[in-house]
Formats: C-alpha cells, sequence, structure tokens
C-alpha cells in the first residue's frame, strides 16, 4: 500500500480532519479502541467515561492488550494536558448524537481539538449497529489497516442460527437490564439500543418495558422484573453496574434465580464483527439452551 503524503477524514459531525501524515499515536474512547483494535489498528492509549474510574472496564475493552496500551483515566482527571501527555497525533472519540464528545467535558473537548486532530464517531441510538461498524472501517482503512473484515462468514452464521431458533413457536423471553443495587433495576428499551435491535430483527423476543419516565431505561423494583418472566436475562456487566452475585435481598435474587440463562451485555458495545458475532453467540446458546429446559 503506497504511503500517503495527507492524512484526512470526515467524521460524524462532518467535520474534517487532516494531517501532514497518517497519525499513528492514536488515543481513542475505550469503546473507540477496542473497535479499532478488532479492525486492525492498536491504539497508544484509552480513556473512560464518568462511569469509569482509575483502571479501565474490563467488559469494554475487549481484545485491547491492556499491558501495552496506556489508560489515561475518566472522569474529571481528564484535562487537555492529561489527554495530551504522550503527544498523541489524533483522539478518536464517540458520541450519541448531536456531535457532543462522550466522557469528556464541553470545554475540555473544546481545547483539546485546538492541538490534535479529535475525530468523532456517532454511536446514538438513530445508528445500526452495521453503520457504526461501517464508519470505525473507514477510519481504519484511512489509519493504514491493510484488510478490514466485512460481514464474517462465523457472523453470518451465527445470524442464520439465531433466526432458526427463533422461527418456532417456543420463544424464550429476554430481558436486557442493568442491575441499581438491592432495590432497583434499569430495564432497556430495545429500540434504543443498537445491539438490541439486532436481536429482534433476528426473531428474538426482547421484552420492551412499560410506557414511562426514561427514553433508553426504565427504572422498575426487582418484583416487577420477576412478573415479567423472563427465560434469558441480557445482564449489564459493566462497572458501573451492580454484579448479580452481589444481590442480596430476596426481590433482586429471584429474576436471575428463575431465568433459565444470564447472558453478559456490554450497552457500549465493541463495534466490530467479530465482537459482534461472539455476542449473538453467547444469546444463540442461551436461546437453545432456554428451548431445551
Amino acid at each position: 500500500m503506497r504511503e500517503q503524503t495527507v492524512w484526512q477524514f470526515s467524521d460524524d459531525r462532518g467535520q474534517l480532519s487532516a494531517a501532514e501524515r497518517r497519525p499513528s499515536k492514536v488515543l481513542a474512547y475505550v469503546q473507540a479502541g477496542a473497535t479499532l483494535w478488532d479492525y486492525g489498528i492498536h491504539p497508544w492509549g484509552i480513556f473512560g467515561s464518568g462511569h469509569d474510574g482509575d483502571e479501565p472496564d474490563r467488559a469494554k475493552t475487549g481484545f485491547l492488550p491492556l499491558t501495552e496500551v496506556e489508560y489515561l483515566g475518566a472522569g474529571g482527571v481528564l484535562d487537555v494536558e492529561t489527554l495530551l501527555r504522550g503527544e498523541p497525533d489524533l483522539v478518536v472519540a464517540v458520541s450519541y448524537g448531536g456531535g457532543h464528545v462522550y466522557g469528556l467535558a464541553p470545554e475540555t473537548a473544546k481545547h483539546l481539538e485546538e492541538h490534535v486532530p479529535v475525530v468523532v464517531v456517532d454511536v446514538g441510538q438513530t445508528r445500526t449497529l452495521a453503520d457504526i461498524g461501517n464508519r470505525f472501517a473507514e477510519l481504519a482503512r484511512s489509519l493504514g489497516a491493510e484488510e478490514t473484515p466485512t460481514v464474517t462468514q462465523d457472523l453470518a452464521a451465527v445470524r442464520d442460527r439465531l433466526r432458526t431458533l427463533t422461527a418456532g413457536a417456543s420463544r424464550p423471553r429476554v430481558l436486557a437490564l442493568s442491575p441499581a443495587g438491592q432495590d432497583q433495576t434499569h430495564l432497556a428499551r430495545p429500540r434504543m439500543w443498537p445491539e438490541l435491535r439486532v436481536l429482534t430483527e433476528l426473531g428474538v423476543d426482547v421484552l420492551e418495558p412499560a410506557a414511562g419516565p426514561g427514553a433508553n431505561w426504565s427504572t422498575v423494583g426487582w418484583p416487577e422484573v420477576t412478573a415479567l418472566r423472563p427465560g434469558i436475562l441480557l445482564t449489564d456487566v459493566r462497572s458501573n453496574a451492580t454484579p448479580l452475585d452481589r444481590l442480596r435481598s430476596d426481590a433482586a435474587r429471584s429474576a436471575p434465580e428463575q431465568a433459565a440463562a444470564v447472558v453478559p451485555w456490554n450497552p457500549e458495545p465493541i463495534c466490530s464483527p467479530q465482537a459482534h458475532a461472539r455476542f449473538l453467540t453467547l444469546v444463540a446458546d442461551a436461546v437453545e439452551a432456554a428451548q431445551g429446559s
């Protein structure tokens, strides 16, 4: 591949970033960094959001080699000086719509762009998972990835498997949630999450919470979860969610205990075909197990 003399990329804000040479020292939001890794780009460093802590959240990092990728922190520690301390020549961030850089204070994001190109990929609810993946693929190609995976045979195969499993009359009820302690949990509204919309399109019976407050989540008590009788729970495993094994109240334990399977779910998915195939395989295994139980 002939070396480019000028690099440029138009991001999902419609903003063109350009440099005299192709960036090679990439700093990325953790979700973007894990996705770029799957597309063949090795980020120099990653940073988290206000939900993250002093260590990277392993639910979000995928196959990133954390001994080789520097973690700069999250939240209030992310000032411009911290973000620039390793002299990155490109920052890759994400947005949930409106072009706002997720994980950074607005003033920090503004001043950061005065020093280094910032590319923003929209991962919001209006985008399909395929659209998001394609944008990361385009970015990876611009950064020199020799091969960018498209829809792999493994992904196509597991999609077909899910369609077959859900074609019959016996479809387990699937509920996606983010545990929030002993008394309550957040139920995901499937239409607002690209990965959950894919499951619905493939015939998976993903339960829709009752109408009410909350655009993305419906916050309810654990007895309401039990009343929905889910056969499979997709459970948020990010560090800001309460782990199921820490639930102590009878009401909180009842829903996981009655479900045939619990599948780990990261609401900030790695947007590559490989990662999506791994998630769909877990769901297909759970559906098959529930149908056989």
